[in-house]
């Protein structure tokens, strides 16, 4: 098993908005791998490269949490390997075709062909990128 990783936060829930001189800040630890990971075993971290995601909020350098033991459905964003070339896109499945749908109008849409290798390799679950 993985060792936990634990950061010292300092503050629970935060309001975007005024901050209240009345919030309570609490000093409690708070544990990454429990908030953002479903399934340690089957997470992976991975790295994005390119802009072709950038609609969903997700952008060149970031790190995506992808979780294996998800089950792929319509609408998910999914590393998919294609003939063997991993993408990260967002799913759509029809009636007649599955479609790797790109996040930004420059990039087109990757109709898998009937016949092609297709393996949706994870979910991606968060996106994590520098503010």
């Amino acid at each position: 098993m993985h060792p936990r990783r634990l950061v010292s936060a300092g503050v629970g829930n935060v309001p975007a908005g005024f901050p209240s001189p009345s919030q309570d800040y609490s000093d409690n630890k708070i544990d990454l791998t429990q908030l953002l990971i479903r399934d340690e075993l089957s997470t992976f971290i991975v790295r994005v490269s390119g802009d072709s995601m950038e609609g969903a909020g997700i952008f060149d350098g970031d790190e995506l949490i992808v979780d294996r033991s998800i089950e792929p459905r319509d609408g998910h964003v999914v590393i998919a390997v294609v003939d063997g070339e991993m993408t990260v896109k967002r799913l759509r499945v029809t009636s007649t075709a599955v479609i790797l749908q790109a996040e930004n109008s420059q990039y087109p849409d990757i109709t898998v062909p009937e016949l092609a290798d297709l393996v949706i390799w994870g979910v991606a679950t968060r996106c994590l990128h520098r503010l």
